[in-house]
């Protein structure tokens, strides 16, 4: 019998050091494989003749786990997002984040997100209580998503930073307590739920002066090196989710001899390292070469949110990625998610719910935005074989429905019955994919939008740093 160990990461992030006495620890209690969950949180399984000298070792340890159990989700953030897929001018940055997970002297037993606005790689609403950055410094948003519903309310006030730990506590000794007005209810008093909370918590709240505006979402490609500033960072993705205890350890270790201080966990059960220098970039990839690790997997199996520990939803995403694969789909700007069982709290653009019966039913969020909880039917009691068809169908819808949108745009702003169009060419790197789009430039590179590529003198990629000469054009 195998029992199944969780740790929090608050945050979704880890010293090195802490990630490596944890390997450790797996590693004597049997464990041969790490994952990493939707919440950025860690698992790995050990067997019933191991556990108690497991329990031994993280007591030893101070090391807070659950087995068989997740009584207290993960904090999630968007800290792993910070410089990499943020704005460097933003004011919420690294500091503002660990002040904000230094504050939680609880654990909490409802979700709680942390999250920046104008980033697209954590999904805003996925907690119970969620903490959305405003254009207000050191000030947030706060939605209420009352649990086992898809009822998300907005606090009529912002909440300050330091504040955060305070309000999701007593937020959720609220519900907790009240579990007949605000727990698994299909019609929620969100009005007498913030009275009783603003009664319960006089704190220093702010007036709402500026409505939340989020962006429009774009999954970041979030695997391979990548340059940022005059350093690198590091994405990982595991096709099977398993990662090997021996690779991990090599990463803590040259993460300790290089001086870079954390490992991120993301949503997309993916691990990101960043402060990689130049100096250092082939030490990283003699690892990966020793582990013989696939750095450079396609987008459109990128995007896939999948129940925790869920090998039939593993199963069913592995084998829709090869359709997709097989039909050369395009899914930018979409994003998945399996459900097999009810109220998981995935979000995504596109969500296959299995129903009692075994088939599936095929959803997709309003104008697919995975930030929205209303969804419309698009196929019911879908038999697996037959979702590939049915999903290939509605991608070709959504990209369809977009040419039309801007066509409209187009034609009511423009009087002239001749549209003259300026061509813009996109080039790919042969050696490691990376594109170079005339549209968006390569401010990396100091490069301004719609710079042509041909008048480039001395440009190189900005990840493999290849020459020009390397690159080809893919599209006009």
């Amino acid at each position: 019998m195998e029992h199944l160990i969780k740790i929090n990461l608050p945050g979704g992030f880890i010293s090195a050091g802490d990630l490596y006495e944890i390997l450790l620890i797996a590693e004597s209690a049997g464990a041969t494989d790490i994952r990493f969950g939707n919440r950025q949180q860690l698992y790995f399984k050990v067997t019933a003749d191991n556990l108690e000298d497991l329990e031994l070792d993280m007591l030893k340890s101070e090391i807070s786990y659950e087995t068989d159990a997740d009584i207290h989700p993960n904090i999630i953030s968007s800290y792993v997002a910070d410089t990499i897929f943020t704005h460097q001018e933003a004011w919420l940055r690294e500091g503002v984040y660990k002040d904000i997970f230094d504050g939680f002297d609880y654990q909490p037993k409802l979700k709680v997100n942390v999250v920046d606005s104008n980033q697209t790689f954590v999904p805003f609403y996925s907690g119970n209580i969620n903490f959305i950055s405003s254009v207000v410094n050191n000030y947030w948003f706060v939605y209420i998503r009352f649990p086992k519903t898809i009822k998300v309310c907005c606090f009529p006030s912002l909440v300050y930073s330091e504040d955060i730990p305070a309000f999701a506590k007593a937020a959720e000794e609220l519900i907790l307590q009240q579990k007949d007005l605000f727990y698994d209810q299909s019609v929620v008093d969100e009005d007498l739920f913030f009275e009783t909370l603003l009664a319960r918590l006089p704190l220093a709240y702010r007036q709402i002066s500026e409505a939340l505006k989020l962006p429009d979402f774009s999954l970041p490609y979030y695997e391979g090196f990548n340059k940022y500033s005059n350093k690198y960072w590091l994405g990982i993705y595991r096709r099977n989710e398993l990662f090997k205890l021996s690779f991990l350890k090599d990463i803590c270790l040259l993460c300790l001899k290089s001086r870079i201080g954390q490992v991120y966990s993301t949503p997309w059960k993916s691990i990101i390292i960043k402060g990689i220098e130049q100096t250092d970039r082939n030490l990283w990839g003699q690892i990966l070469s020793r582990h013989r690790l696939n750095i450079r997997h396609a987008a459109n199996e990128l995007n896939w949110q999948v129940e925790d520990i869920c090998e039939e939803g593993l199963a069913l995403k592995q084998h829709l990625v090869q359709q997709f694969e097989g039909a050369d789909l395009r899914t930018y700007q979409l994003s998945f998610a399996i459900k097999t069982q009810p109220k998981t709290g995935l979000q995504a653009s596109v969500v296959l719910k299995k129903t009692a019966s075994g088939l599936y039913d095929i959803l997709h969020t309003r104008d697919f935005n995975p930030n929205s909880k209303e969804e419309i039917f698009y196929a019911t009691q879908v038999e697996p074989q037959g979702l590939s068809e049915k999903l290939i169908a509605l991608c070709g819808g959504f990209y369809d429905r977009q040419s039309s949108s801007s066509l409209l745009a187009v034609s009511d702003a423009v009087d002239e019955t001749i549209i003259q169009q300026e061509i813009i060419n996109v080039y790919e790197c042969k050696c490691c994919l990376t594109r170079y789009d005339e549209r968006y430039g390569d401010p990396q590179n100091d490069i301004e939008k719609g710079t042509p590529f041909d008048t480039l003198t001395d440009y190189c990629c900005p990840v493999c740093e290849a020459p020009a000469v390397e690159f080809s054009l893919i599209e006009a």
